[in-house]
């Protein structure tokens, strides 16, 4: 409830009697409003979004009964699984999704602390439950890879699987000592991976978040936290999720400023572009669409709202 209601409890002031100079101006992205999906009761508190690189889907986690809800590119709910509850295949509390380009949806469990796998017709294929300690982020690889956070170990992982045949291939720890790091995205083109860290602050204060680039190879190019951003940047950024656009630029959801926001590319990173800077209240989760749509995942309204250049 701190971590929910702190970072955007201290910029929510500031957001609401910010003048048109402020550091959350309309960015000249040309960015519209095109679609806005769910809402309460269709989702429960909604955790994770994902776009179906070739088919334009998206697959949403949250906590309702049926946990993964999977949207047309037009916003028709097209199919709803992942029961609540103890079985195999039921899902406990998801934390994150993302879809391969083979067509499966993938989840983390945070209830079970394993990384589940289904086709898009809600059957089970594959559940990884050994070896983590808490599983939250991941996306996908061109590859069908997935790329995966451990906040509790500190760790990232590659896993890759034969999801057609139900397989675990291999499970390879990519980078250690890593402070609670939880969202993340692969760049499509370069290989590039980028974590938001969130580190914890010693007395009242909320904490904040760090931002982490690595190359192909896992070497660190880039990194900022909150902090150093407020130096550079007109104001705090407490960053909750992370995408890459097609040009290979990293863009963060804020949530100090209820905002999502271009920090650059690796090499030019960060600077600052604010894409989307009003009708959100809590940004989640973030995805670009095949299309370049931009896929916000608010879960201060419990939607999903879809951009595109206007």
């Amino acid at each position: 409830l701190l971590e929910l209601l702190g970072p955007a409890g201290g910029g929510l002031a500031s957001a609401l009697g910010r003048s048109g100079g402020g550091a959350a101006a309309p960015a000249p992205a040309g960015l519209g409003l095109r679609l806005c999906l769910g809402g309460w009761g269709s989702l429960v508190n909604p955790t994770g979004v994902a776009a179906c690189p070739r088919s334009g889907r998206l697959a949403v986690a949250h906590d309702g009964k049926k946990r993964i809800h999977v949207f047309g590119p037009s916003g028709f709910c097209l199919r709803r699984f992942g029961e609540r509850g103890d079985a195999g295949n039921d899902i406990k509390y998801p934390l994150d999704v993302t879809v391969t380009s083979d067509g499966h949806v993938v989840v983390t469990d945070g209830g079970d602390c394993s990384v589940k796998a289904f086709d898009f017709e809600g059957r089970g294929v594959l559940a990884i439950r050994e070896g983590f300690c808490l599983p939250w982020g991941l996306d996908a690889t061109p590859k069908s890879e997935i790329i995966l956070t451990d906040s509790e170990a500190g760790a990232l992982y590659r896993l890759t699987a034969d999801f057609q045949r139900g397989k675990l291939k291999k499970c390879q720890m990519i980078r250690s000592r890593l402070v609670s790091p939880r969202a993340v995205a692969v760049c499509q083109t370069s290989g590039a991976v980028v974590v938001i860290e969130h580190l914890k602050a010693r007395g009242p204060s909320n904490g904040s978040t760090r931002v982490k680039i690595f190359s192909a190879e896992m070497d660190l190019i880039g990194q900022m936290d909150s902090f150093g951003l407020n130096l550079v940047f007109p104001s705090r950024i407490y960053a909750t999720a992370v995408a890459f656009d097609r040009e290979g630029r990293v863009v963060v959801t804020d949530v100090c400023s209820q905002a999502v926001i271009c920090l650059g590319k690796p090499e030019e990173f960060p600077i600052f572009n604010p894409l989307i800077s009003h009708g959100l209240s809590y940004p989640v989760g973030l995805t670009y669409m095949a299309n370049d749509s931009l896929v916000v995942l608010d879960s201060g309204d419990h939607s999903i709202k879809v951009y595109s250049s206007t």
